[in-house]
């Protein structure tokens, strides 16, 4: 660790709706494991907190569990599950 990260946050649909923006460029100090990432979404956005069981996170297009590190020119993507016909 050591140094200020940079990871884009995509969001998508549902969730781009309550986040209230579908890119954004966050930062941290240091490598950072993506349940740190979501706890920080969800104390900005408590409506993402509700959705938590049904959303999905990917990081660098791969699905990913919280305990997945995040590290400097990363994506993470929020994915909401996808309905329709």
């Amino acid at each position: 660790m050591g140094g200020e990260t940079s990871i884009r946050v995509l969001a998508f649909g549902s969730a781009a709706e309550a986040l209230g923006w579908s890119s954004r460029l966050w930062t941290a100090d240091g490598d950072l494991p993506l349940a740190d990432l979501i706890a920080r979404l969800e104390r900005d956005c408590p409506r993402l907190a509700d959705a938590r069981v049904r959303v999905r996170y990917a990081a660098n297009q791969r699905f990913a569990t919280p305990e997945t590190i995040l590290r400097a020119g990363d994506e993470v993507a929020i994915i909401p599950p996808v309905s329709g016909g």
